[in-house]
């Protein structure tokens, strides 16, 4: 049988290695039946009543007075039973459910390693590389680099080879959050990519005039061509720049710290890289244009008043009035996050998990909630919150929950349409909301506490989830319209 990976866990790991443990792994990770076979018997197991069992499982219960054998199988994004002896294999339905969910669970390429280096220093590694993990693990162990420590009694690092420096690296460095850990394994990804396109490597042998190298081409500007033909010549940002450079001076500096390395050729790396003082947030959408996405989503659900305009609509309600970051609203089944709640009075919260792993409760306002309980009345859940529900807060069509990619697809299709109403009374604002992500609504929900309502700082940084409140103060900053109106009261007619 192939062997699989799953992308959605950290470190990611290997499926099992027989269809029905893979299809029990499905079954956990996805939160819906996969394969399941039905009998009488197992049904009086598992219901108080046969009762229970008709009602919860009607077609199930009705093809079981016939048949000694009912198969339940995931397809479409719903599930389906047939006769046993009607019913797909388990192989086709596996073989299917692992297509719907491709960009989570991949083929590992190559021979596999042996056991307990998969599920240790691989897992790491496909963090890196998710396609072609065994190559790069295999690439990084190739060779010895020129400024790789031998000498075992200085090697505090006790690593072999990059593979396993690497992965101590992650482990200690960067797994405090996922957000930095994919963060981190992102940089690397560049770093190690240029390294092998020029057959430079392992990492251990590149020196300072090769990273040097990277640095450079990393900040040269590129003409890219959009979608539309148009050509833009575009270039790394300076935090960008200088983050990418900071992730590999830290591991550099790890492994000559821990005698990994007998030198540093990264030292010194980001002297003249700029260092941001200050947080001063500039991508804004004004509110009337988020104003024409609130009537471009109520009209959507009035014309067309179905599941998938439901969910959109509810994800819109998240971002707009949530506050929240574009990984928080993507649901982890290990904490079952995020989640609503709602206290004796009635009232909606919804619990996130933000960076650091920092649990954080956003009260929820009364605009939010009717098109969630539309949504969950829409999805076959009852309008009302249980506190026992374990289910994505936001579902995929496929199975599961929608993550992050499908999110942001979500958001960035209402500031396309919304973009495209405008196009010719206002192409200006057409032209921002075509560049316009989640992450600014964000912006929007902190620019709306701290500078329209005065929240005090302290209520604002608690709500966005901010580590310092110097960042939840950079919303705070005023600009010439703000000026303007402090001069005007100053200095009223009359008064001196």
């Amino acid at each position: 049988m192939q062997r699989w990976l799953d992308h959605a866990v950290t470190p990611p790991q290997l499926l099992p290695d027989t269809v029905d443990g893979t299809l029990a792994y499905l079954t956990q990770v996805l939160g819906h039946a996969c394969y399941e076979a039905w009998t009488l018997l197992r049904v009086k197991q598992i219901y108080p009543s046969l009762g229970d069992a008709k009602a919860a499982k009607p077609a199930l219960f009705q093809l079981l007075l016939a048949h000694q054998q009912v198969i339940e199988w995931w397809q479409g994004g719903r599930l389906r039973c047939a006769p046993a002896d009607q019913a797909p294999k388990q192989q086709d339905v596996l073989k299917q459910l692992l297509a719907s969910h491709r960009r989570r669970f991949q083929t590992v390429d190559g021979d596999l390693p042996p056991a307990a280096e998969v599920d240790g220093v691989l897992g790491w590694i496909t963090l890196v590389d998710g396609r072609t993990p065994v190559s790069l693990h295999a690439w990084l162990c190739g060779s010895i680099g020129r400024f790789q420590n031998h000498d075992v009694a200085t090697n505090t690092l006790a690593a072999v080879d990059d593979a396993s420096a690497l992965v101590l690296f992650l482990q200690e460095r960067a797994s405090r959050s996922r957000h930095t850990l994919r963060a981190y394994a992102n940089d690397l990804r560049k770093l190690i990519e240029w390294c092998r396109d020029r057959q430079y490597g392992p990492l251990s042998d590149l020196t300072r005039t090769d990273l040097l190298a990277y640095k450079h081409q990393l900040s040269e500007h590129r003409v890219s061509t959009d979608d539309d033909g148009s050509q833009q010549i575009k270039g790394a940002g300076e935090s960008t720049l200088a983050r990418a450079m900071a992730v590999v001076a830290s591991l550099y500096q790890y492994w000559y710290d821990t005698g990994y390395l007998i030198a540093n050729p990264a030292a010194g790396l980001l002297s003249g890289t700029q260092v941001r003082t200050g947080f001063v947030p500039t991508r804004f959408l004004p509110p009337a244009a988020l104003a024409v996405c609130d009537l471009m989503m109520a009209r959507a659900v009035a014309q067309t008043d179905n599941l998938t305009q439901r969910r959109r609509q509810a994800i819109w309600a998240l971002f707009r009035y949530g506050g929240v970051r574009l990984a928080e609203l993507a649901w982890d089944s290990r904490t079952n996050l995020p989640r609503i709640e709602s206290d004796d009075e009635g009232r909606w919260a919804l619990y996130v998990m933000g960076k650091g792993d920092k649990q954080r409760v956003v009260p929820l306002p009364d605009v939010a909630i009717g098109p969630i309980k539309a949504y969950r009345v829409a999805r076959g859940l009852s309008s009302s919150l249980s506190r026992f529900e374990v289910i994505p807060l936001i579902h995929g069509f496929k199975g599961g929950s929608l993550m992050e990619s499908g999110l942001y697809a979500e958001v960035k299709a209402i500031f396309v349409e919304a973009g495209g109403a405008l196009a010719i009374d206002s192409p200006v604002r057409a032209v921002l909301l075509a560049s316009a992500s989640p992450h600014w609504l964000r912006h929007a929900y902190a620019r709306a506490l701290v500078v329209d309502h005065k929240v005090p700082l302290t209520v604002a940084q608690s709500l966005l989830g901010h580590a310092s409140i110097q960042t939840t103060a950079g919303y705070a900053k005023t600009d010439l319209s703000q000026l303007r109106e402090f001069v005007d009261l100053s200095f009223k007619a009359g008064h001196s």
